[in-house]
């Protein structure tokens, strides 16, 4: 059973309930075994893949209007 339907099932969110401004919170995250090889990992600060989030560097409309 994956961590989506546990959720559903016990009717859990992924945030608090009462969220407050300036708090950081960080949802659930799935567990994805799925890894890349130890270099790329190393190049892209994870070994795991789903949270493999590539930086393009400026604004993100990259549009040149940086």
């Amino acid at each position: 059973m994956d961590m989506q339907m546990k959720r559903a099932e016990y009717g859990l969110s992924p945030l608090p309930r009462d969220t407050v401004e300036a708090m950081a919170y960080v949802p659930y995250q799935p567990y994805s075994p799925e890894m890349c090889k130890a270099v790329l990992g190393y190049e892209n600060g994870t070994l795991f893949k789903a949270l493999t989030k590539p930086f393009c560097g400026g604004k993100c409309g990259g549009n040149g209007d940086d």
